[in-house]
């Protein structure tokens, strides 16, 4: 009889347990997908996910917990798709690639994720690192430390001297003769051994640079790198993975190479013409900005040391010019995902590139679509994040007042939820 006493009473906890829901009251929503708000919703959280949304504030029951949110503005939880979750911008970032070993970027990365989490990216796009993002992805999958869900393509795949080279800048004697297994890619063969390599170390998706970079102790920045051929061999070998590729580039060749080959997002895009941008639409390739970062070296360059002589030049010239590139590309029509370069800034700022978006001629409210919906659907799981709907992925967040008036408020995040819990209110 104890033994059945004691089996009733566990059964009813976890009833109990599983019958508790969270009711957010918004007095402004917007579901990610609409141009259109909604004044004073309930959003009936249950487990994971949102089991309904409903007209009102909704009276609780019992054993319900409500997060009062009537003041605030109430959305998907927002993804940032060019993110490097492994370090961040200093003035002794170009040494610290001698003194830091894997576990300083491992201890440094989980403040970083809980920063990024805390400021409303419940998703980001890892493009590319020295392999700790994956390990990071699946701590943070784990729940082994707070963090946004990951999607990473852990080392960027480049050509010899090219914006990936892990031993740009070093004297002759420490450059070696990187390859595939370190994501450097000359011909063919190469191209396909590099992108099964980091299938195998457990990547999400393929990232290439395909011009040169600002950052990286490279003299070019515009030039295109890839060859055709290297660049639709990455391409077709990763769709047989089940990845999409991302290419870095700044220079407008690169950009039509990678383009025509079915590369999906081109980062950046600072010199982009009008006929790259005509083919992006023709193949539904998608721009993402970046111009957080363009305005951050812009500024870093001005100070003397931060950045050695040859990329402090480049920050200067090409920084600036990204905001006008999203601007004609947005006006011309050509897709949009919503991305920063965090890391080449401080992560935590992310949602300083909806305000520089609007200053750029896109809408409030199309920031905050670029940023949910579109892109959860870029990434394949637009069925479960990225909009607030009865069966979705509890991913919420909330800021003070109303951001189609202010988009400032954008950077004052209030409430956080990561699906169904919460992390910050």
């Amino acid at each position: 009889m104890k033994k059945l006493t004691l089996t009733l009473f566990a059964l009813a906890v976890v009833t109990s347990l599983c019958a508790q829901r969270t009711i957010i009251h918004a007095g402004t929503l917007i579901d990610g997908v609409s141009k259109k708000v909604k004044k004073e919703q309930s959003i009936i959280v249950e487990g994971k996910q949102i089991s309904s949304i409903e007209n009102g504030y909704t009276s609780p029951k019992e054993g319900d917990v409500v997060v009062n949110l009537k003041s605030h503005t109430v959305m998907p939880g927002w993804i940032d798709m060019h993110v490097h979750m492994e370090g961040e911008t200093s003035p002794d970032r170009y040494i610290r690639v001698f003194t830091d070993n894997p576990a300083d970027k491992a201890f440094a990365s989980v403040d970083i994720a809980k920063r990024t989490l805390m400021a409303g990216f419940t998703t980001v796009r890892d493009v590319g690192g020295s392999g700790v993002n994956v390990s990071l992805r699946d701590a943070i999958a784990k729940g082994i430390i707070d963090g946004p869900r990951i999607f990473t393509a852990e080392k960027s795949l480049a050509i010899t001297g090219g914006h990936a080279d892990p031993t740009n800048g070093y004297r002759g004697d420490l450059m070696g003769n990187p390859g595939p297994m370190d994501g450097v890619v000359n011909g063919v063969d190469d191209a396909r051994k590099a992108v099964r390599q980091r299938y195998k170390n457990g990547a999400d998706l393929i990232k290439i640079t395909a011009t040169g970079g600002v950052l990286s102790v490279a003299k070019d920045g515009k030039g295109a790198h890839f060859q055709e051929d290297e660049i639709k061999a990455i391409v077709e070998t990763a769709a047989d993975l089940g990845f999409h590729v991302a290419a870095h580039a700044h220079g407008d060749e690169g950009m039509q190479r990678a383009v025509a080959n079915g590369v999906k997002t081109i980062e950046h895009g600072t010199y982009m013409s009008d006929a790259t941008m005509e083919l992006m639409i023709q193949k539904n390739s998608y721009l993402v900005p970046t111009i957080t970062a363009g305005m951050e070296v812009a500024e870093n360059a001005k100070k003397p040391g931060y950045y050695p002589k040859v990329v402090a030049e480049k920050a200067r010239v090409i920084g600036p010019k990204i905001q006008g590139t999203f601007s004609r590309a947005y006006k011309k029509g050509v897709p949009i995902a919503f991305g920063t370069d965090a890391g080449v800034f401080k992560h935590g700022e992310n949602a300083r590139e909806f305000t520089y978006m609007v200053e750029g001629g896109m809408p409030a409210i199309e920031t905050i679509i670029c940023a949910t919906s579109n892109n959860a659907a870029l990434l394949g799981i637009g069925e479960e994040v990225g909009t607030l709907k009865a069966g979705f992925l509890a991913d919420i967040v909330a800021v003070p007042g109303n951001p189609l008036d202010d988009i400032e408020v954008m950077k004052d995040v209030r409430f956080v939820m990561k699906e169904g819990k919460i992390y910050k209110n």
